[in-house]
């Protein structure tokens, strides 16, 4: 019990001491029926709140592209197939077809409405539809049987094609010959419907038949294609995008959101000023002396109008005094005392001409490709306008700013 809860509650003026009545903590206090009424009307909106759907968030040309798409694959499919029937009372057209064709046109990329789904899962569903219809007598069981029995075939062979079971059904449920029914008019019908798709999406600039092979894209920092599949495992759900489209998807989506949480921040907001810069005639024991200092492991190197010429490091330093050599201890210690006591060089002698430089009104997420490919690079520069050094950003800094970032994200 809190100690809130173990003081006693005061009495109303006037009354008196009331030493029998117990103090109820407020933990304890049983809801109003009201509360309750409003939780559960709560849940019950929310649960209500499902069976409307989100926005299908497409312009209006991609719109129209695809319901023309798909009223002109119907008529050709359906002239064709008139015209190719010998007996115009007999079936030419099957009326699953039209769901076939919104996912053909409307959804080209879906791994639903790829050619070999499309004319697999249709074949493979009459096939089952027909041999249902020829030993089970009662047409509800039949249907009912070749239409589960479709699906368990469809997913093993890749060939998911959700109006193939209506394709099953309708061979069940239509009097004729269901073996008759697989060649014409289900397969004439699907097989020039696809190549109708083939044609119109690639005039409308879709891809069509469209890549399900995984995304080689630029990999993100924030998973790779291993968490991709754990994450596909554990919701275990059919879904309506290519796993190469939602890869593609998050690693774009990662991207922004990326951009997003930098926003608009400067290299001016995060670079270190005031900035230490040597001129090219400075002897080496001042550049080293004033690096130990101020406790910098690099200086810009700039002319007399601070125009960055290059860049000297304690790289350089140990390079000119060998201590990068695969001697022994003692070997680079008589390196380091004898290049103290005998140096009398000057910074342009040893500094680093391929210096990279970034202005104070660039992006930050500018740097990041340059820290992380060109390995040589753990200092960059800042100039203004007028090319001028105004400040430094290293690699400290900018992990500090990403560390900044990602926590606020959170």
């Amino acid at each position: 019990m809190s100690e809130t809860d173990q003081r006693p509650r005061a009495a109303a003026p006037g009354s008196g001491p009331s030493p029998a009545a117990p103090v109820v903590p407020e933990s304890a206090q049983m809801p109003t029926p009201l509360g309750s009424q409003h939780a559960q009307l709560t849940r019950w909106a929310l649960w209500l709140r499902n069976f409307w759907p989100g926005p299908v968030r497409i312009d209006l040309q991609e719109l129209l592209r695809m319901a023309f798409g798909v009223a002109l694959g119907l008529l050709v499919t359906g002239m064709l197939s008139r015209w190719w029937t010998d007996v115009p009372t007999s079936t030419w057209m099957v009326s699953s077809l039209g769901a076939s064709a919104v996912l053909l046109f409307g959804m080209p990329a879906s791994p639903l409405a790829q050619p070999w789904p499309v004319l697999g899962g249709t074949v493979v569903s009459a096939l089952v539809g027909a041999l249902c219809q020829r030993l089970v007598p009662d047409l509800a069981v039949a249907a009912a049987l070749s239409v589960g029995l479709s699906i368990l075939l469809m997913v093993p062979l890749r060939c998911m094609h959700p109006p193939g079971a209506g394709f099953a059904a309708f061979v069940v449920l239509e009097h004729a010959d269901g073996v008759a029914l697989v060649a014409f008019p289900i397969l004439f019908n699907v097989a020039v419907l696809v190549l109708c798709a083939v044609v119109y999406n690639t005039l409308t600039g879709k891809r069509y038949p469209h890549p399900q092979h995984s995304y080689k894209g630029a990999g993100s920092a924030r998973f790779v294609s291993a968490d991709l599949d754990a994450a596909l495992s554990h919701y275990n759900q059919v879904l309506d995008i290519s796993r190469a489209d939602l890869e593609g998807l998050l690693h774009m989506a990662g991207k922004a959101a990326f951009q997003r949480t930098l926003g608009d921040l400067r290299c001016a907001d995060i670079m270190s000023r005031p900035v230490f810069a040597v001129e090219p005639q400075v002897a080496l024991k001042e550049a080293w002396a004033l690096m130990r200092q101020e406790q910098v492991k690099a200086l810009p190197v700039v002319d007399a109008q601070h125009q960055v010429l290059g860049i000297v490091s304690v790289t350089d330093f140990m390079r000119l005094a060998q201590l990068d050599v695969r001697d022994g201890l003692g070997q680079r210690l008589k390196h380091l005392v004898s290049w103290r006591s005998n140096s009398q060089g000057t910074v342009g002698d040893i500094m680093s001409q391929d210096v990279q430089v970034a202005g104070d009104d660039g992006l930050v997420t500018t740097l990041i490709p340059l820290f992380s490919e060109a390995g040589h690079h753990h200092h960059i520069p800042i100039v203004d306008a007028q090319r001028r050094l105004v400040g430094i950003v290293t690699q400290t800094d900018l992990v500090r700013t990403l560390s900044k970032t990602i926590g606020s994200g959170d």
